[in-house]
């Protein structure tokens, strides 16, 4: 038993804007919170049509009094209860992002929102401001980093076993939309290619912060400037829906990095490459209990959870052992986890350090709408070498001048 479990102590409080009908994600979010029991969900909108919502919310035993008909009511009126929510998750389309984060944000609430975090650089730099102001714990689930097999790759790349880092490889490459089911009426397809919706550069924004992030959370390193060709294969799509795009990290490390929701016939496809100079190691979604670690003679090893020679950033986060497979829901999971320390030190009034490997802030949400930006700016100058508007440095520098 680990930091994971609340050993019997109060849940953490929390509350739900989107996720209702139909949105797969809003039901991971809510596993997710559930299956180390340190959340519980008390109050929530869950859709835009009020009534629709109620219902929603009844049949995850929300007190009916507490499904409010919009962010703003709900945010007023949890702000004065006693017992009201201490951080909400807001599972919305990208472009509802900002609004409905100022609202819980100036009430001071900590807040979990999904990615990309807005559809413009401008806008994620309002949401870092808002949420440095307020002191409050603001969490993106990128929730792939807190895959056990990834937290040892990200372990094994900052203890020196590749030595110094040469080549990265990822993609996200799914073919969930290599058809247009945008006509088909489905939902998903819907709102991820409407561009004021999604963002233009759709699948940037979706799958493709997802391999960004992994990459930084892997190796370390830090974008200095993209080469990107985005397409749209579907004909007449309105956004992008491929991408491919070289990366020039920090440290004179090369990589490449292809998103695409048009791979047809693939199922997930997240996979990462990362190559050094004694060695490299290669992690798949599709398999994500193994982490293969080859040496520079071609010897390879195939590390799995629940071994006892790992480290213990994955060992803390195995649950049911060797031969045991732990997946999305797991990962997710232990995203709210780690979150949920976070949390219970605002709650105590504690000192809070996080660990080196822990879950993704602000910050990473930001630096990932800025790395969309730079991929959309570089292609629309047929593939020009473009920096981002952002760096880690700057949000820092931001974050001081505030202090």
């Amino acid at each position: 038993m680990d930091s994971r479990t609340t050993a019997g102590g109060p849940r953490i409080r929390i509350g739900m804007v989107g996720g209702g009908p139909g949105a797969d994600i809003g039901a991971t979010h809510r596993f997710a919170q559930r299956l180390d029991d340190r959340y519980e969900l008390v109050a929530g909108v869950f859709g835009q049509d009020p009534e629709a919502s109620k219902t929603f919310g009844a049949g995850l035993h929300v007190d009916p009094s507490r499904i409010y008909p919009d962010a703003e009511t709900m945010a007023d009126a949890e702000a004065e209860r006693e017992d009201g929510i201490e951080v909400v998750t807001i599972a919305t389309p990208n472009s509802s992002h900002l609004p409905l984060a100022r609202i819980f944000l100036e009430r001071g609430f900590s807040v979990v929102c999904e990615k990309p975090l807005t559809t413009s650089v401008a806008d994620a730099l309002e949401l870092h401001r808002l949420a440095t102001s307020a002191g409050v714990v603001f969490a993106v689930p990128h929730a792939y980093s807190a895959y056990a097999m990834v937290r040892e790759a990200a372990r094994l790349v900052r203890d020196g076993a590749l030595g110094k880092l040469t080549l990265v490889q990822v993609e996200h490459a799914s073919g969930w939309a290599s058809e247009a089911l945008e006509r088909t009426g489905h939902k998903q397809a819907l709102w991820r290619t409407t561009p004021e919706i999604a963002g233009f550069p759709s699948v940037v924004g979706d799958l493709g912060t997802h391999a960004f992030h992994l990459t930084r959370y892997i190796t370390g390193l830090e974008l200095e400037e993209v080469s990107a060709d985005l397409s749209t294969v579907v004909p007449e799509r309105g956004v992008i829906d491929n991408a491919f795009v070289h990366l020039h990290l920090t440290g004179g490390v090369r990589g490449a990095l292809w998103a695409s929701m048009v791979a047809t016939g693939q199922e997930h496809g997240l996979r990462i490459r990362v190559f050094g100079e004694k060695g490299s190691l290669e992690w798949r979604h599709e398999d994500p209990q193994h982490l293969v670690v080859r040496s520079a003679d071609a010897t390879s090893t195939t590390l799995a959870q629940g071994q006892a020679r790992l480290s213990e950033d994955a060992a803390r986060l195995t649950r049911v052992g060797l031969g045991h497979s732990e997946g999305f829901l797991e990962a997710f999971t232990d995203f709210y986890s780690d979150v949920a320390d976070a949390l219970l030190a605002r709650r105590d009034g504690a000192p809070f350090t996080p660990r080196e490997l822990s879950f993704p802030t602000i910050d990473d949400g930001v630096l990932g709408v800025a790395f969309v930006d730079a991929a959309a700016r570089s292609s629309s100058a047929s593939g020009a070498w473009t920096k981002p508007s952002v760096s880690l440095a700057d949000l820092h520098s931001r974050e001081e001048a505030r202090a």
